[in-house]
């Protein structure tokens, strides 16, 4: 009779079910701010869904990517997600991943197949490595980086002329390509996963291509958003003054999105069509939580909802993800399940890539001491919280530390440094580097940095560069 109270004891403490091995739903989108869900943010945006998934469950509203080796950002965040590497870690394993992680069965699907799971993907792979060798069940792979688009959908719209490119008609192609919209093709596959006749605990990694551009939604949707409905962000510029030294300039694909200099018209278009592909999105997590929610597996499955990194739409005068502002390395993160407080939120900074071990430790494994994030488990266990500074990067052009509410972003291409209170300032609209508080902070906060690049093996050298924060 002890032992039986002492095992339930210890199940209550970690927060699983009578069963070591719960179901675990992961749902990825794509190039996703964290403000783009209505219970994150004061965005006017519909995700009632998303809503209702973060009333259940656990918010980490402080979640982030690290950034990326080149323009496709989603490639890094997606292999450090699936490797558990650190970014410069991950760049130097991304040539060998197959032999190195496939091959020894030591990417994410694969070590939750080790505990007797059934593997399941669906959606945007994009990575050096083939699905097929990692996963036990595929359904619609989409394994480039984005759907087709034409040349129309670029430098548009501009006011006073016709728009030549539509975002709810289906002979664009793009998400429409197949003769379906691709977010409701994942929630078809959801469907099919789930109805699957297998007593193994199961791990779907649900990837959406939304809403990565062409941003592509039923008319309905978009009628939800008519123009004098989106506001302009807040930092809203015509033009960023630093785009070509840190390698964002117009040219790079994601920004010839929209013609520069930025309009307030052109902006809220695009923002009308970001938002209706995620309430487009939206519907479609809500079809995956209804079927779940009416399955006997509702009560034994853990959930989670981010994204690979975050979106720049009219933020700063920037249309892209190539770059450390909070709109474009900053996520939304949701987790419910057994044992989360439902309505929970911690500003305690994470990166959206310590998912890999905590779904590893809820499963019951052993995480690899290869894997460089960190479990989230403690944060609803009760142990003590982490407090750690955030590390971002991008290429050799920019470098970001963000800690305790005050962030360092450089541009070592041309020697400048840029600081922000983000608990004063969250828009990041006052730099104070020319200030003497400013000046003060920023040394503080370079020599964290210097300390995160040695601990992510950084090789750029900044210190020849700023000397005057050493």
């Amino acid at each position: 009779m002890i032992r039986l109270i002492l095992s339930l004891l210890v199940l209550g403490l970690v927060g699983l079910r009578a069963s070591s091995t719960p179901n675990v739903l992961f749902l990825f989108a794509d190039d996703m701010t964290w403000k783009a869900v209505n219970a994150l943010s004061d965005e006017d945006i519909d995700t009632p869904n998303l809503d209702r998934l973060a009333a259940r469950g656990m918010t980490f509203s402080h979640a982030y990517n690290s950034g990326g080796w080149h323009g496709a950002i989603c490639v890094a965040s997606r292999t450090m997600l699936n490797t558990g590497k650190q970014l410069w870690k991950a760049k130097a394993a991304e040539k060998t991943l197959e032999k190195d992680y496939v091959a020894k069965d030591r990417t994410w699907a694969q070590l939750m197949a080790k505990q007797g799971y059934r593997t399941c993907f669906s959606g945007k792979w994009h990575m050096q490595m083939d699905a097929d060798g990692v996963f036990e069940q595929i359904r619609n792979e989409r394994p480039g980086g984005m759907p087709k688009d034409g040349k129309n959908a670029y430098e548009r719209p501009v006011e006073g002329r016709p728009d030549p490119w539509s975002a709810s008609d289906p002979k664009e192609g793009g998400f429409w390509e197949g003769g379906k919209h691709w977010s409701e093709v994942i929630a078809d596959d959801f469907g099919h996963f789930l109805a699957a006749e297998d007593d193994r605990p199961w791990f779907m990694y649900l990837a959406f291509n939304a809403p990565h551009d062409p941003r592509q939604a039923p008319q309905e949707i978009l009628d939800q958003y008519p123009l004098d409905r989106i506001e302009l962000p807040k930092n809203f510029l015509p033009v960023y003054p630093y785009r070509k030294p840190m390698k964002a300039p117009q040219s790079l694909r994601d920004e010839r999105l929209a013609p520069s200099p930025r309009t307030p018209f052109a902006v809220k278009t695009h923002r009308r069509e970001y938002y209706a592909i995620i309430t487009h999105l939206d519907a479609q997590i809500g079809r995956i939580l209804d079927q779940l929610d009416a399955s006997p597996a509702a009560k034994e499955t853990f959930i989670c909802f981010t994204a690979d990194h975050g979106l720049s739409c009219g933020e700063h005068g920037l249309l892209g993800k190539q770059n450390l502002y909070d709109a474009s390395v900053r996520v939304p993160f949701l987790i419910a399940g057994p044992g989360i407080p439902a309505g929970k939120v911690t500003r305690e900074p994470i990166y959206l890539q310590d998912v890999m071990p905590t779904t590893l430790e809820l499963a019951g494994a052993e995480v690899p001491e290869s894997v460089d994030f960190d479990s989230l488990v403690p944060f609803w266990q009760g142990r003590p919280k982490r407090t750690k500074a955030v590390y971002g990067a991008y290429m050799n052009s920019q470098r970001m530390i963000e800690m305790e509410g005050k962030k360092l972003i450089l541009y070592p291409a041309a020697e400048v440094a840029r600081v922000f209170d983000l608990n004063a300032d969250p828009h990041e609209m006052n730099d104070l580097y020319g200030t003497a508080e400013g000046k003060r902070l920023a040394k503080r906060l370079f020599a964290g940095l210097l300390a995160l690049q040695e601990e992510m093996s950084d090789p750029l050298d900044l210190r020849s560069v700023y000397p005057d924060l050493l």
